[in-house]
């Protein structure tokens, strides 16, 4: 364990503890500080507080930092298609059927065991089990995803989220002939009352989501289209283009299964843009779309 010892100068006099912390050290981010304060490791003037106590004067602060909790995840070696790496992030192409995180009962096999086995610095604040993962794909969704490697990335990540300003587009190929080029769906989604493992548009213990959409080529029962997130709900694309009347082709969940030769939906996060948390520069990537969804798409077009 680790004790740090900081006095507080006048001018930051009326500063939130949190705030002070965080900007104390950027390595340290405002929800890390808000844990070790509500663990009780840190003390003014030998005294517990609370995240919103304002610093006096001459506060006596003493953090005690805790030793990193050792992770039950065993790392693996895995060929990781790596899009961008530095200090601070890392951009990774994700597989269709690669789950992103452990759970209890599945531990292994995961996108955590690879980047585990490829770094050892990702950010600890999701956990123990999801360490560095600032947002998720579904196992049966490829495409690109954004790793925080130390605690100031991911903070700097996740607000991007939470401000929807970070560029998410995917391609799917969805049920139907979508009459319209361009739409947007604006629906609450929450968890179904009936069935808990799946999600739902209503107006109960939801949260807002909004899904852009545009056609990019039309079969005769089928449309291929791109979305472009606003906010990021758990199988957003998936329970809103099923809301509207177009589920996703594949989707075992929400759509009807195996109507065209592949392993769950046909879904892929193919770009993904954010600024550097470190250097406030944009950075975008795009991956292109996995063979198996190029080859249905290009089986499409001949039987037009």
């Amino acid at each position: 364990m680790d004790i740090i010892e900081l006095q507080v100068s006048e001018e930051l006099k009326g500063e939130r503890i949190d705030k002070f912390l965080s900007t104390y050290n950027e390595e340290w981010s405002r929800s890390q500080v808000q844990l070790w304060i509500k663990d009780g490791s840190v003390k003014v003037n030998d005294q517990t507080i609370k995240t919103n106590y304002k610093c006096q004067s001459e506060d006596k602060i003493v953090i005690s930092i805790p030793d990193p909790e050792p992770l039950d995840v065993v790392a693996e070696h895995m060929d990781l298609d790596i899009y961008y790496e530095d200090q601070d992030v890392l951009v990774v192409n994700k597989p269709k059927g690669m789950v992103v995180h452990p759970a209890p009962g599945h531990l292994n096999g995961t996108l955590v065991n690879g980047l585990m086995a490829h770094c050892d610095d990702l950010s600890g604040i999701n956990g123990v089990l999801r360490p560095g993962i600032v947002h998720r794909i579904d196992k049966d969704t490829s495409g690109l995803l954004m790793v925080a490697k130390n605690d100031m990335a991911h903070e700097s990540l996740v607000g991007q989220l939470v401000n929807k300003t970070v560029t998410r587009r995917y391609k799917a190929i969805v049920h139907g002939t979508i009459p319209h080029d361009n739409g947007t769906i604006n629906a609450p989604i929450g968890r179904d009352k009936v069935d808990r493992q799946s999600m739902t548009v209503t107006n109960v213990s939801s949260k807002d989501a909004v899904t852009h959409f545009h056609v990019i080529d039309r079969f005769e029962n089928f449309t291929f289209i791109e979305c472009q997130l606003e906010t990021g709900r758990t199988h957003q694309i998936r329970v809103h283009m099923k809301y509207i009347g177009y589920p996703l082709a594949g989707d075992p969940k929400y759509g009807p299964k195996k109507t065209l030769p592949l392993n769950g939906q046909a879904l892929h996060a193919g770009v993904l843009g954010f600024m550097h948390p470190r250097t406030n520069e944009y950075l975008e990537f795009e991956a292109p779309l996995p063979a198996e969804f190029e080859q249905v798409l290009e089986q499409m077009k001949k039987n037009r």
